[in-house]
């Protein structure tokens, strides 16, 4: 089922407004004094370079240091098929970039730009994204295996993605700005592989996760209403105390073995075989 269908069997009531408010998407990644940094970064970005010198920056690095494109704005930029293994990207603008095949592993991404990009069989393996905005991005076939994404992939596509092990659970011993979360919210992530992967506290909100590999994955906390794990395998998947208002389980694999389905809010709401 689409989001927007589940959207309308998923009630609004005062306690989810009431929460929503507090931890809403719009808290997923980052609170107001990060939104002011991002901004602050935004305006102190060098000069534009084109793709020609991107690629010409890259084949002539050399020595330990990892290529420095930090701040940059790349908007836009045919970059596909590049070589960013372990560059230093940090708050760069790469909204709407064509990053296609390219390789990101190793990568540091944090408070990036990465709105709209197509990262379509991109590496992003054990790469950083830390308050980094990856909202509509096309990740389909990506591997982003051990990354470490705290960071907004609202509506993103990750279809058939590789995101085994990856960390992207909230650290709530250093929250002083607020929420600061991984948001999946309405993202596509049918056939994608999640196996082991850290999601405690997410915002998973009407995500797709049909035929999704999540044995082991750790799923605590997290905010699921509406979301679709139809198919999905949950083997040993870890639900303590996760929202999963009107989640649809339809032909799920494991679910019997799902650690902490006692515990989750709504559960009566949820759908089940």
């Amino acid at each position: 089922m689409r989001a927007e269908s589940r959207r309308q069997e998923y009630p609004a009531t005062a306690a989810n407004a009431r929460r929503r408010k507090t931890f809403g998407r719009r808290a997923f990644v980052v609170g107001a004094a990060f939104s002011i940094v991002a901004g602050g970064c935004a305006a102190a970005r060098a000069a534009d370079l084109s793709a020609d010198e991107v690629r010409a920056l890259l084949a002539s690095h050399s020595g330990p240091a990892a290529p420095d494109l930090s701040k940059r704005d790349l908007a836009g930029l045919d970059l596909s098929g590049l070589d960013f293994k372990g560059a230093n990207l940090t708050a760069a603008n790469l909204k709407k970039a064509n990053l296609a095949g390219a390789d990101l592993s190793n990568a540091i991404i944090d408070l990036a730009v990465l709105r709209g990009a197509n990262l379509r069989g991109a590496k992003l393996r054990n790469a950083k994204a830390y308050s980094t905005i990856m909202a509509e991005a096309d990740l389909t076939g990506a591997d982003l295996s051990g990354a470490k994404l705290i960071c907004n992939l609202e509506n993103a596509k990750l279809v058939g993605a590789n995101l085994a092990a990856i960390a992207g659970g909230a650290d709530m011993h250093n929250q002083s700005m607020g929420l600061i979360r991984l948001s999946l919210y309405n993202a596509d992530l049918t056939n994608a592989n999640l196996a082991g992967a850290d999601l405690s506290w997410a915002l998973l909100e009407f995500a797709e996760f049909n035929d999704t590999d999540l044995k082991g994955a750790n799923l605590m906390l997290t905010q699921a209403g509406g979301a679709d794990f139809s198919g999905a395998d949950l083997t040993g998947a870890n639900f303590t105390h996760a929202d999963i208002q009107s989640a649809r389980f339809t032909g799920a694999k494991g679910v019997g073995s799902i650690i902490g389905l006692d515990s989750t809010l709504h559960r009566k709401t949820a759908w089940f075989d």
